[in-house]
């Protein structure tokens, strides 16, 4: 008899085991999480970066070579004039990174960390890990768009540039991974008109915070108002319009797996928080009022530019892995059709 209920025992236990794995296996298969699980890409369609050349207002890539419009290509081949270009274009894919807006202080550079999904120490949950994630000049890997791109502003004082209703950033799918974009500008630094071309290339300001623009910050999708309540507590509602706390946690260090860091963490070893510096509807910027993103002064200034999808966004989800995005961006003198 007692070897009976014995392993009537063991059964049940083995059957109570059984389960608990059934449902951790059944939990960790319909969560959603922030930041894309592995071999989960982002594409980019196109990248279109437009000017209007009202008041003398010039483009260029190089420093040398001005016009009111550049192209993917010349921002890809800036090299061959500027040696010193740091462009990078990836033609095929982007991932999730995030960034505190820091500055690397010898480089120039803004740092940048790639954020991936994995398993805690104990096996029980899922954390987050970072590296960083230095850009190179190449056109064909990186994990985010960055490049220099050189304005020539003639005026005799410092003039207000704005963005105008022809930039944005979206994409063709359903999937919302625009909603989670974002494009930062950074002064560094200024020149007289008639400076030579080594004093132009070698701007390189490290002081100047960076102005991070988020366009359709208002816009969610079923998956991203699921995944910002279930992973970071916050209610959203589906559609554009949302009336939002849009602060969030960049990643400002590197992360290893052994702090075994949740995804909602706020830990300030690690993030940062912050809200980007200028945010737009999903309705688009205004033909009749642009929106105002920095001032040139008179001479040439040199700007660098990244644009990534942001991994701490609610809307950098899985079901928004492996979609297309468009970049358009177009800056003008003047504010709008009134003007």
């Amino acid at each position: 008899m007692k070897k009976r209920k014995n392993e009537k025992k063991k059964r049940r236990k083995l059957l109570l085991l059984l389960i608990m794995v059934l449902l951790t296996g059944i939990i960790f298969s319909t969560s959603v999480f922030a930041w894309f699980t592995s071999n989960q890409t982002v594409t980019v369609q196109q990248i279109d970066v437009n000017v209007s050349s009202s008041n003398g207002l010039q483009l260029s890539v190089d420093g040398i070579n001005w016009k009111p419009y550049v192209t993917e290509a010349e921002i890809a081949g800036a090299s061959s004039t500027y040696s010193a270009a740091v462009n990078q274009v990836p033609t095929s894919d982007l991932s999730p990174v995030s960034t505190g807006k820091v500055i690397d202080s010898t480089s120039g550079l803004m740092n940048m960390y790639l954020g991936t999904i994995t398993t805690s120490t104990d096996g029980a949950s899922n954390i987050l890990t970072a590296t960083k994630s230095t850009e190179t000049n190449t056109t064909t890997g990186g994990a985010f768009l960055a490049f220099d791109l050189f304005f020539q502003q003639t005026a005799a004082t410092a003039q207000q540039i704005y963005l105008t209703s022809n930039s944005s950033i979206t994409s063709t799918s359903a999937y919302g991974i625009q909603n989670a974009s974002r494009v930062a500008f950074i002064n560094k630094g200024n020149t007289a008109l008639n400076s030579t071309t080594a004093n132009i290339q070698a701007l390189n300001v490290t002081t100047n915070a960076p102005i991070i623009w988020e366009p359709n910050y208002d816009a969610h999708t079923q998956a991203a108002v699921n995944n910002a309540s279930s992973v970071y507590g916050k209610t959203f509602t589906v559609g554009s319009g949302n009336s939002v706390d849009n602060a969030f946690y960049g990643v400002k260090a590197e992360i290893p797996g052994s702090a075994d860091i949740p995804l909602n963490s706020h830990s300030t070893d690690y993030f940062t928080q912050y809200n980007s510096d200028i945010q737009t509807t999903a309705a688009g910027i205004s033909t009749s009022a642009y929106q105002p993103v920095f001032t040139l002064a008179t001479g040439i200034t040199k700007m660098r530019i990244y644009v990534w999808v942001e991994g701490q966004d609610v809307d950098c989800e899985n079901n928004a892995a492996g979609t297309p995005l468009t970049i358009n961006l177009q800056f003008s003198l003047l504010t709008g059709s009134g003007s």
